[in-house]
């Protein structure tokens, strides 16, 4: 009846945004490696891992995740806590925005109060702890404490206790003895004031009783005790402070949980019963290798948060192993470039800047999602291969993958097995020269890609050969010199982004300030041209992505905008002119994504363009550009974040993995690869049963080539539906739409009724081949 009560009431409150549940269309790949708070309930551990929970049942050991698919904002995650008492979840944020997740409820509760409110600086709104105390939660605050009511879900009061009514940084508070406590940072020492004075909003009703910086602050049974910042705890007694321990680490964390104070550093766990009695100790072992985070107690379980293992889970009494607990997901959530490849997604955290600059370089593995779940392979076995960044799948050999690094070379990868790292001491791959120390080492090997004929093309930048291929199949490399374009090799370009292979072997590549180079190795007689700035309409030298339609037209993104060069037959003979795209908007005509930095771009089956964008999320643009049908961002979607690193697309199901700054997540667009036949071609489902929302789901007629004609007749040949490619496209409202390799019907005949129970006809035509199949469908209504 409470949660009832609580539900029915929150509708009335203005300061609430109940977040939406996108679990229908979007899934999300976090990691939880990495974990920032753990706290416990009756029956159930939760655990934030940066910006996404998880609960492990103590009972089942069912492990449940609370993501940005189920309406979580994404941001950094600095505290939670569990309300046993009201059946609720606290997610306490590192910008002061504040969620609710209720028991066996689907909506996540969005609080703004502290995070939008214009007295406080954006620096000083981190949540640092959540003390509940009856119906109330005492938060600590960088900026002094606010209290929120758990059974109205509102906010009352802020307290402003420092010296005059100042906002100082409060890291923990307590209740003991009818007063409540506040350890404090910036040498406000530690306050407290009456619980039941009704005026705690006056500073002056708070006492200081010792000055300095105190970090946690926590009572366990009719124990008080207190952290100070130079790693001492003490004892308080009648607000005296004895000294009890003094730790060679810093205490990260100081929990009172199932009769026991736990105290938490980087390497060690320590729990005491109230008298101080240690009780327990829980080292960093040389196997686990990791830092701790945080920890809790249940039973006779202590429970242990980690820097690389998730949660560790082990006997308070008989220590003798450790069990990771967390959900399967990548090795980090700072994804930079994806491949989705024949029922894989490849995932490497690289990361290099705007600039082409992997500077201070990263140590970091790679990932791949395979049907059985993630595989993750940590730096200590891609042979210290640096700054991975872009994956090629061997169309030829599919369990052989290669991997670049932008400092080392590239990676082969056998049946997800780091093989060898090819560099400049086993393949003709160059490094950078610096006039000054001819004798080290910078490979900056970026994006790579297979051509039809099983080369592996790959681009090295600040080299005076950028280009070179190589041959799997018998170790054979090539190499092209650029230096007709670039001019020196070292500071003439920063380098190179990303680049496309056309149908006839010219390669388009995006250089950051050299515009889009185009070459052809023309059987030995190079071709090799570029176009920037102006002389092109291009919006600046720097092209961050490209992409080549079906139509074969190059999409070119730039840090300033958009340009599609729409004829790239003539690139290496005419003067050729990229063109914007200008829509209408309001009634005005404006130049799609105007000054927008692109990242990526992407085409799906149905050759509409997927963009991605540093500052305003991904655009999901029909294939002329001229409708924009989906722009998402962190605001109306799960994104984690607005700055997109990466995109790929599963052609086989159209699925679109989507990297930004802050972890992967997918969307199910529905649309998919057209077929050379209709060899594959079927609907489903089939038969369709009464309790099939056919308006809603709609019927699908999958695996169908590139332009065909649909015809659905019913047994009588009584035509009911019709499209066409090209011309009944998905999204503009047809009753029969084609959206790739894929048709959708609604169910509806020409009157626009849903039609009546029997058997169909759908009738398909190539008419590029003239190929025909026809498909009976029943329906049951």
């Amino acid at each position: 009846m409470l949660k009832k009560a609580i539900i029915l009431f929150i509708y009335t409150l203005p300061l609430l945004q109940f977040a939406q549940d996108f679990s229908n269309l979007w899934k999300g790949y976090f990691s939880y490696y990495n974990i920032t708070d753990i706290v416990s309930s009756e029956t159930k551990i939760y655990a934030s891992a940066e910006n996404a929970v998880f609960s492990y049942d103590i009972q089942t050991k069912e492990i449940e995740k609370i993501t940005t698919v189920n309406g979580l904002s994404g941001e950094a995650i600095s505290t939670i806590f569990y309300s046993d008492a009201f059946g609720l979840l606290l997610i306490g944020y590192e910008n002061g925005l504040m969620e609710v997740v209720l028991d066996d409820d689907d909506d996540v509760l969005t609080i703004v109060d502290i995070r939008d409110k214009p007295t406080i600086p954006p620096n000083d709104k981190r949540i640092n702890h959540f003390n509940a105390h009856e119906n109330l939660v005492y938060i600590a605050t960088d900026f002094g404490i606010s209290v929120f009511d758990l059974e109205r879900l509102e906010f009352g009061d802020t307290y402003f206790i420092g010296n005059l009514g100042s906002q100082i940084e409060v890291k923990q508070t307590t209740i003991f003895n009818g007063f409540i406590y506040a350890g404090c940072l910036d040498g406000a020492g530690i306050r407290k004031a009456p619980i039941t004075n009704t005026n705690l909003i006056d500073y002056k009703n708070w006492e200081t009783i010792v000055g300095g910086n105190y970090s946690a602050i926590e009572t366990i049974e009719d124990k008080l005790y207190t952290v100070r910042t130079d790693r001492r705890i003490y004892e308080i007694n009648n607000d005296a402070l004895s000294e009890r321990f003094h730790y060679s680490d810093v205490p990260l964390k100081m929990v009172a949980s199932d009769n026991n104070l736990l105290v938490t550093t980087k390497n060690n766990v320590f729990v005491y019963s109230s008298d101080f009695t240690l009780s327990g100790q829980f080292d960093v072992t040389a196997e686990l290798n990791t830092k701790y985070t945080a920890a809790t107690s249940n039973g006779d379980f202590i429970f242990i948060g980690t820097e690389d293992f998730g949660v560790l889970k082990t006997s308070l009494i008989n220590a003798t192993s450790f069990e990771e607990i967390r959900p399967d997901g990548p090795l980090l959530n700072i994804p930079f470039s994806i491949e989705a490849k024949y029922n894989n997604l490849w995932v490497t955290y690289g990361e290099y800047n705007n600039e082409l600059n992997p500077y201070p370089l990263n140590s970091r593995g790679f990932s791949v999602l395979k049907e059985t779940g993630w595989v993750n392979t940590p730096y200590s076995a891609v042979f210290e291969a640096k700054c991975l960044n872009t994956i090629s799948v061997n169309p030829f050999n599919t369990s052989q993958v290669f991997i670049s690094s932008f400092f080392n070379g590239i990676l082969e990868v056998n049946d997800d097995i780091p093989t060898v790292l090819y560099d400049t001491t086993n393949s003709e791959i160059e490094s950078l020269i610096i006039p000054t120390n001819p004798s080290y080492i910078d490979v900056r090997l970026g994006h790579s890609a297979f051509d039809e004929n099983g080369l592996l093309w790959t681009i090295t930048s600040r080299i005076q050969r950028p280009l070179k291929s190589y041959n799997p199949s018998n170790g054979q490399w090539a190499h092209y010199d650029f230096s007709e374009i670039v001019g020196n090799p070292l500071n003439g370009n920063v380098g190179f982004f990303n680049f496309v292979i056309a149908p006839d072997d010219t390669i388009f590549i995006a250089s950051w300030s050299k515009g889009v180079i185009g070459f052809n190795a023309n059987n030995g007689n190079q071709l090799l041209k570029n176009i920037s700035d102006e002389e092109a309409n291009l919006p600046g030298r720097t092209i961050t992505s490209i992409a080549l339609d079906k139509r074969n037209q190059l999409w070119i993104g730039t840090a300033k905008g958009l340009r599609v060069l729409y004829n790239t037959s003539n690139f290496f003979r005419d003067d050729v002119i990229a063109d914007e795209i200008i829509i209408e908007e309001d009634g005005i005509a404006k130049e799609l994504l105007f000054q927008q930095y692109i990242s990526d771009i992407e085409v799906d089956g149905s050759n509409n363009k997927w963009i991605g964008t540093f500052e305003t999320g991904l655009f999901y643009l029909s294939q002329d550009g001229q409708r924009t049908i989906f722009h998402f961002t962190k605001e109306n979607s799960p994104l984690p974040s607005n700055i997109i690193t990466d995109i790929s697309i599963d052609e086989a199901n159209g699925e679109v993995f989507i990297a930004t700054q802050k972890g992967l997540v997918s969307f199910s667009s529905g649309s998919s690869a057209t077929q050379a036949d209709f060899a594959k071609s079927h609907a489903y489902p089939n038969p369709v049963r009464p309790q099939f929302d056919i308006v809603e789901e709609k019927v699908k007629i999958k695996d169908i080539p590139e332009n065909v004609n649909i015809k659905i007749t019913d047994i009588e040949g009584n035509l009911v539906a019709e499209a066409q490619s090209r011309t009944n496209l998905r999204y503009q409202g047809f009753n029969l739409e084609i959206d790739g390799g894929i048709a959708y019907w609604n169910g509806k005949n020409f009157a626009n009724n849903v039609v009546a129970s029997g058997v169909y006809l759908i009738m398909l035509a190539d008419l590029d081949s003239f190929e025909t199949k026809v498909i009976k469908l029943m329906v049951v209504r």
